[in-house]
């Protein structure tokens, strides 16, 4: 757990700095596979965690649905819970499509939670 805090900050750090490399990625998302399909400064299979980033900064609410976003029978909730939830769950339509696989019970929700606060943090 240590090491994962100590990774997020560094990381956090560099991206203040104006260095988004792909080596910043955290051992978490390493480990839980994440970057089979991301980077965080550019877009391999999903998009970058960066554009993530900045696509919601200063968003409040996140619109769920497996189908994507725009599904008229997509959940409102909170950004964090959200993104936790596509992370989680899967699904497509966000950023084209290319579907989000699934993550649970893989990773767990609070190895997603982490991911998801780190990646939000990437922007600010």
């Amino acid at each position: 757990m240590k090491s994962i805090i100590v990774s997020v900050i560094t990381a956090a750090g560099l991206m203040a700095a104006g260095s988004a490399l792909a080596t910043d990625m955290p051992d978490l998302a390493k480990k839980s596979g994440c970057t089979a399909c991301h980077a965080i400064d550019k877009k391999i299979v999903g998009p970058a965690w960066m554009d993530v980033s900045k696509k919601y900064k200063g968003a409040t609410e996140y619109a769920f649905s497996p189908k994507g976003s725009a599904d008229a029978g997509a959940k409102k909730m909170s950004l964090e819970e959200g993104l936790i939830m596509k992370v989680s769950k899967g699904g497509t339509g966000n950023w084209g499509k290319v579907p989000m696989t699934a993550n649970s019970p893989r990773v767990s929700d609070a190895d997603i939670k982490t991911l998801v606060e780190f990646i939000l943090h990437l922007a600010k």
